[in-house]
């Protein structure tokens, strides 16, 4: 026989699933961010010794290049990742001292979702820092085909590691190591080493010896 719920019961019901935390909408800026690595497979991360981190951070506002002077958050970002190479063994240099991997960080913002390679925005180190900074003119960047994801309304932090060492062989930089926090709270100074530590931590390959 079917039986029916009293009223009382139905409506205590009704209440506590009106209370529920929505999983999307009720999420903590901790919560909301996402971490993603990509690099590329050929790479033997064990074999470069030293590294070179550009002492800016670009901004890139819906696909164009924005003039940006250097903020307080900018530095935190730039000395914790230099930090975590620092861990992984690596050696930190000047530019002029011809190191094995380059390091550059950027804010990446645009209003619409869009999957793009990371192919279409490579083009802004070549105005922005191009080849001659790396002591290797007339190079191009090359990056592997790998593609990211970011939604409308968002900024998204990108730090992004070339091969120096082995530009010669084929007058390209290669980018062999790319990495993107999105979310909210991105750019709290009180969340920057461990943001830039979570997002490390996915990439156990990446070392030294």
């Amino acid at each position: 026989m079917k039986k029916s719920l009293p009223w009382g019961v139905l409506c205590l019901c009704l209440f506590i699933m009106s209370c529920r935390k929505d999983p999307l909408n009720n999420l903590t800026a901790e919560e909301s961010r996402i971490y993603i690595t990509n690099y590329d497979t050929s790479a033997r991360f064990q074999n470069y010794r030293t590294f070179s981190i550009i002492d800016s951070v670009a901004v890139i506002n819906n696909n164009q290049l924005q003039t940006h002077d250097r903020t307080s958050i900018d530095a935190q970002f730039i000395n914790a990742v230099a930090n975590a190479l620092t861990a992984r063994g690596y050696t930190r240099v000047s530019r002029a001292q011809a190191p094995d991997l380059g390091v550059a960080i950027s804010r990446v913002s645009n209003t619409s979702t869009n999957i793009v390679s990371y192919n279409d925005y490579g083009g802004y180190y070549d105005n922005y820092w191009d080849s001659y900074y790396w002591n290797y003119g007339g190079y191009d960047y090359y990056f592997p085909t790998y593609y990211g994801v970011y939604q409308s309304s968002e900024t998204a932090l990108m730090i992004d590691m070339f091969d120096l060492k082995n530009a010669s062989q084929n007058n390209q930089i290669r980018s062999v190591w790319s990495g993107m926090i999105r979310g909210s709270g991105i750019f709290n100074s009180s969340n920057v080493d461990n943001q830039v530590t979570a997002l490390f931590a996915q990439s156990p390959y990446l070392k030294y010896q």
